[in-house]
């Protein structure tokens, strides 16, 4: 059997265990020094000046979005394809998630596609750095300023992913990652980071993480419970040193999974649009799927769709009035990951690419399988 992913402790075993005996010792648990420690230690990883812990990837969104202004009233424009998470933070300030589709073969925000969201309304983007993939950040940037929005961008699947060379989530004022045990930087549970360069969007944000409060007992704003706690921040900072090691190992497996795959038809690998993608994820699209996967299973492959529902069609998006987008209408309805994780063997590889390459037939167009080489 090859799992789709293994998150028990390897070669990081000692280093977590250590942490984590650490905190225990000094008995101090939530805002405490290995927390600032750690924010200091991501921030300069991101290559930003400030990093702000909360509690998960979706308060790093919300949070974000609140500290930069965004609430009731305004609109927030965001991508179809994604963990719904994405849109409910947005919900979460009291504004409305906008759905521009997104380009059907790098699979993040269509910039154009942004551009005709715009109303006298809207306040913000959130884009999406989907599987690891960084959206077409400098024409989503051009789409900003050309209306004064804010950008947020979601970089929970995009830990040290850069596009045309710089940084994901440098490109606008803020930017939100997650934690999530099966995230490329993992704690040993919930957990979530958002980071800025401006120094009064860092304190807006720590004030509202912890309750709105300036100091203890005295609430000058609205605020939430949402702080990384000193046992996952220790986790953290033990694996954050082994992360970009662990990312070329990713980029590796992901080579080698396109070379092996480039003359198999019976399914189109989405292109590798910038060679910033940090591969949290290693999706593949059939039009077959569901005849794929169980022909996978039956050879001992395990598979996940991310994800099978557009957000839009999500019964918690009804009120918001959302438009339909039939670019990720169509990729929701055909893709599905291939296992990638820094521990999975090379041999596995070929195993995985011969079963795709036995499977049943998919309708692959000339123009999606050049699109794959």
């Amino acid at each position: 059997m090859i799992p789709f992913l293994k998150l028990t402790l390897t070669d990081d075993a000692a280093v977590v265990q250590a942490a984590i005996a650490r905190v225990v010792e000094r008995g101090w648990f939530v805002l405490g020094p290995e927390l600032e420690a750690f924010e200091r230690e991501f921030a300069a990883a991101c290559g930003a000046s400030q990093s702000v812990g909360v509690g998960t990837g979706t308060d790093a969104i919300a949070i974000a979005l609140r500290a930069l202004g965004v609430g009731p009233g305004d609109e927030v424009i965001t991508s179809p394809l994604s963990a719904a998470y994405s849109a409910l933070a947005i919900m979460m300030t009291g504004a409305r998630p906008v759905f521009a589709d997104v380009d059907a073969e790098r699979l993040t925000l269509d910039p154009r596609a942004v551009a005709a969201c715009v109303t006298a309304t809207t306040a913000a983007i959130v884009p999406v750095h989907i599987y690891g993939q960084p959206a077409d950040m400098p024409a989503i940037v051009a789409v900003a300023k050309r209306h004064g929005l804010a950008i947020v961008e979601d970089c929970c699947q995009a830990h040290l992913a850069t596009c045309a060379g710089r940084p994901v989530g440098s490109f606008g004022e803020a930017a939100a990652y997650s934690f999530y045990p099966t995230k490329n930087l993992g704690a040993l549970g919930d957990g979530g980071a958002l980071t800025t360069t401006d120094e009064a969007t860092a304190a807006r944000a720590r004030r509202i993480r912890n309750g709105g409060q300036t100091d203890r007992y005295h609430h000058r704003e609205f605020g939430v419970n949402s702080r990384l706690d000193e046992i996952q921040a220790a986790i953290l900072r033990a694996r954050l040193p082994l992360l970009p090691a662990r990312t070329a190992r990713r980029r590796a497996l992901a080579a080698h999974y396109r070379r092996a795959l480039a003359d198999v038809d019976t399914v189109v690998v989405p292109p590798e649009a910038d060679a910033g993608h940090v591969y949290h994820l290693f999706p593949v699209r059939s039009n077959a799927r569901d005849a794929m996967q169980s022909h996978l299973a039956a050879n001992g492959v395990e598979t996940l769709i991310h994800y099978p529902v557009p957000i839009p069609q999500q019964p918690a998006m009804a009120t918001e009035r959302p438009a339909d987008c039939p670019v990720a209408n169509r990729v929701c309805a055909e893709v599905f990951s291939l296992p990638l994780y820094p521990a999975l063997p090379d041999a596995a590889i070929s195993e995985v690419t011969t079963a795709l390459a036995s499977g049943p037939a998919a309708a692959v167009s000339r123009h999606e399988r050049d699109a794959q080489r």
